[in-house]
């Protein structure tokens, strides 16, 4: 049972903001939060221990954008966050290329093993991975996490991969489910 010691690790693009399709978020005026995502990192907030986002930033290896530039846009987002009552205690990302295989790019755990030792208790099998890849849930089970997949076509979803644990349609219905079976 998931308890106030477990880390939650959360992707950003189509977790948390929108995700452009065939494109990146590269400034502060193309990020838009999805529904619900304030209100359910509020609630996520008092559930885990830690609060992670792990993120492929491939558009600063294309040169689309700077890490300044990144870091500017996470300013404002966990402002954001931090104004609706929720907190994130540490965001990685990886600005490597696909093809360059680096082990900070997931589903490689690069990122996870820097969360660890940035935070020593971070256990992963007391840890929940969400995300809306294949590529996160890949990450999340090499380090033997539960899996949240986000998807609208929740029926399709659960027959899609074996790395699967979980189906939700977005962040907030995790978040209340989590919450519910706090309650009972």
């Amino acid at each position: 049972m998931i308890n106030r010691g477990w880390t939650l690790f959360l992707d950003r693009d189509g977790v948390i903001n929108t995700r452009i399709l065939g494109g990146y978020v590269q400034k502060w005026e193309q990020f838009e939060f999805l529904p619900g995502v304030p209100e359910a990192l509020k609630m996520l907030s008092s559930e885990f221990s830690k609060i992670i986002i792990v993120s492929n930033q491939q558009g600063i290896g294309k040169g689309l954008m700077t890490e300044e530039e990144l870091a500017l846009l996470h300013r404002k987002m966990l402002d954001e966050i931090e104004q609706n009552g929720g907190r994130i205690d540490q965001i990685y990302y990886s600005p490597h290329l696909e093809n360059e295989r680096s082990v900070k790019r997931k589903p490689n755990v690069g990122m996870a093993l820097m969360a660890r030792k940035e935070f020593p208790g971070i256990n992963f099998k007391r840890s929940v991975m969400v995300g809306d890849s294949i590529s996160d849930m890949i990450f999340g089970k090499r380090l033997r996490m539960v899996n949240i997949f986000l998807s609208d076509d929740v029926s399709q979803a659960r027959k899609s991969h074996e790395c699967i644990d979980f189906v939700y349609p977005d962040l907030i219905s995790f978040a209340e489910a989590l919450s519910g079976m706090k309650n009972n």
